[in-house]
């Protein structure tokens, strides 16, 4: 990639101005301090993904009943992944709207090179990609569904076009990720282990761009990648990928597929703040005991919640 012309972002991870980069929203925005928390998927076998979650990607059974499950790094607060099984449900559409993939975010370079590794040696078929501002290894779960696995470059290597921060696919150096594990093994997910993001297939970028960002409360951050639309709070590359890159329609019931994503909002009265906005801006959000839910144009649901922390073993 021909990089001339493009600025480092920041100094350090800590200074970040506010609106260094990016097109923050009309009216409401949501706090700096948002975060994706976990993703809800409907399986049609639970055994077969419960083994998957924890033999390939290394999380630990939270919870589990005869049909439901919830997955999550070593020394976790919440849950990353809940699986809900539904007999006869058919593998996710290549082609449907909603889930994209889903990206697990390891906390240093050196863990994904064990990952990585723990891969080769399972002979698991997997993507790669190096979008400049993190390195990343792409996976599909039995059902279909899409799993991104990556690390984050620093922020002060992070590269911008005027206000949109520079984004690409590049292939990775999969030699160097790897000897960053330095021979070490692969013990599970670590502490520190996070969702990073979410990216989704959408019907039309107008339409995600009026409900992500002006709506919902997103900056824009990346919005020159053909066919994408990538948005974020608090100055970070992206929280949520949405593209055009699928047909649709919108998944069946009856298909493996997300039911709903989570963003964590500091305080209730953020998540009541961005319902508000929504319900303005003429969507449906219904006021729960725990926040808001939404759901997009092509009925892909959000639930924003306060950040309370929930310990392992506690049913969501």
């Amino acid at each position: 990639m021909d990089t001339r012309g493009l600025e480092a972002v920041v100094p350090t991870d800590r200074e970040i101005p506010r609106h260094s980069y990016g097109i923050v929203p009309p009216s409401f925005r949501l706090p700096d301090a948002t975060h994706v928390g976990g993703v809800r998927l409907q399986v049609g076998n639970l055994r077969r993904s419960v083994e998957y979650y924890e033999q390939v990607l290394g999380l630990r059974v939270y919870t589990a009943t005869e049909d439901t499950a919830t997955l999550g790094p070593l020394g976790g607060e919440r849950p990353l992944v809940a699986l809900r099984a539904r007999r006869g449900v058919a593998p996710a559409s290549r082609g449907a709207f909603g889930l994209y993939h889903f990206a697990i975010l390891l906390a240093e370079r050196a863990a994904l090179g064990r990952f990585a590794a723990h891969l080769a040696a399972l002979g698991v078929r997997v993507g790669m990609a190096d979008h400049l501002v993190s390195e990343a290894l792409y996976l599909t779960d039995p059902d279909g569904l899409g799993i991104e696995v990556y690390v984050d470059r620093p922020r002060a290597t992070w590269q911008r076009h005027g206000r949109e921060l520079a984004m690409t696919t590049d292939p990775l150096d999969i030699r160097s990720v790897i000897a960053a594990g330095g021979g070490d093994s692969w013990d599970g997910a670590p502490v520190g282990t996070t969702m990073g993001h979410v990216h989704l297939h959408v019907g039309s970028l107008d339409l995600a761009e009026a409900f992500y960002h002006r709506a919902l409360g997103f900056d824009k951050t990346v919005w020159s990648y053909p066919g994408a639309l990538f948005l974020s709070a608090g100055g970070y590359h992206h929280h949520l990928g949405t593209n055009t890159w699928s047909p649709g329609p919108s998944p069946a019931e009856d298909q493996a597929r997300l039911l709903e994503w989570e963003l964590i909002v500091p305080a209730d009265e953020d998540a009541s703040a961005a319902g508000r906005s929504l319900r303005a801006a003429g969507y449906e959000a219904e006021d729960t005991a725990d926040g808001v839910i939404t759901a997009d144009p092509w009925g892909t649901r959000v639930g924003i919640r306060a950040k309370t922390p929930v310990r392992p073993g506690t049913p969501t």
